[in-house]
């Protein structure tokens, strides 16, 4: 597998986009190839949810954590902090996803323009017009995706030239902005895209079909959540959740007793965006795995379930010995909401 933001998940956009920085590579196989439908096993159980004040202290070395692997000799370090810092913080440390702009590693690039983009980020308009003619691929059209979320239209009509790009990672992120973006006048043009060669941009285009409120969008990744590989299903799942509509909830339920623990996981995470905690029980199976990957969708779990009464968790992952996980535990400590609502079962 090339290196690449994250095919096992950092936040929502990078897994969602996966095939940006790494198209080309084999997605995981399924450990249960041949078995149509996950198991129907209810998950583990878990205490119900208690408030718990937010700790200042801990959100401090939460911020500082990211703010710290923003320097990090590893460009996948850097990618992942920039990623975590605008999903906790929004725009608030613009300077710094600024900076992040000029990185020279391409991944760094990319994501700080995503992020740029997603928060909006004021005074960044130069260096994004310098990106428009960068040397990769995908940053050049994340590029264009900031600059059109920043009110500079002049190169947005560039991405229908792009989403017939001979390079399948520069159709995927094209796919994957065009979503994004939010323009309902995509659509046709993604439904082209379900037709294209390479199966991950047709599942990109899936994904902003469904973001962009398209049927069929919706049909083609319920389709995808029974692929005979984990990458394809983890994918799905998290791309059904991300227009929080609860009407998928079935969908993605069904997996949180799925047979691979990380596809388990990502259906706690997704079910922790439609504003559930029904996965809980499946984070805490998963907290101290051997594998670090577990341990980072854990953590990423918890984000986006929310529960404050999480932190002492979280705090342990904090010290993990690995950065990645850090990251993850940081983002979800600063992601904590100081009172929980059970959505599914409200009323």
């Amino acid at each position: 597998m090339n290196r690449s933001i994250g095919t096992h998940g950092w936040g929502a956009v990078a897994i969602i986009g996966l095939l940006a920085m790494s198209a080309g590579c084999d997605p995981k196989p399924d450990v249960r190839m041949g078995r149509q439908m996950p198991n129907t096993t209810p998950p583990p159980g878990y205490a119900p949810a208690k408030d718990v004040p937010l700790d200042s202290q801990l959100r401090q070395t939460a911020e500082a954590e990211l703010l710290k692997d923003l320097g990090n000799a590893d460009p996948n370090i850097r990618a992942h902090a920039i990623e975590a810092l605008q999903a906790a913080t929004g725009g608030m440390h613009g300077a710094e996803l600024i900076a992040a702009l000029s990185d020279k590693d391409p991944l760094v690039r990319y994501a700080a323009c995503l992020a740029v983009g997603t928060a909006r980020v004021d005074g960044a308009q130069g260096q994004l017009t310098k990106l428009v003619n960068d040397p990769d691929a995908a940053v050049r059209v994340t590029a264009r995706y900031a600059l059109h979320r920043l009110g500079v239209f002049t190169y947005s009509h560039d991405l229908e030239r792009l989403a017939l790009d001979p390079e399948a990672r520069v159709r995927g992120t094209t796919a994957m902005v065009l979503g994004m973006i939010g323009d309902k006048s995509a659509v046709p043009l993604l439904r082209r895209m379900r037709k294209d060669s390479y199966p991950a941009v047709r599942q990109q285009a899936a994904v902003s079909l469904w973001k962009l409120g398209d049927d069929q969008g919706l049909a083609d990744l319920v389709g995808w959540t029974v692929s005979h590989f984990e990458d394809d299903e983890m994918v799905a799942l998290l791309g059904l959740a991300d227009p929080r509509d609860r009407n998928v909830i079935q969908h993605i339920r069904a997996h949180l007793t799925d047979d691979a623990p990380e596809v388990s996981l990502v259906a706690a995470r997704a079910m922790g965006m439609l504003g559930c905690d029904e996965g809980l029980g499946v984070v805490h199976q998963h907290l101290a795995s051997q594998d670090p990957r577990e341990r980072v969708l854990a953590a990423l779990a918890l984000a986006d379930i929310g529960r404050s009464d999480s932190q002492g968790t979280l705090r342990t992952l904090e010290a993990d010995p690995q950065p990645d996980v850090r990251i993850a535990a940081s983002q979800a400590i600063l992601q904590l909401k100081p009172h929980f609502v059970d959505e599914c079962n409200r009323g």
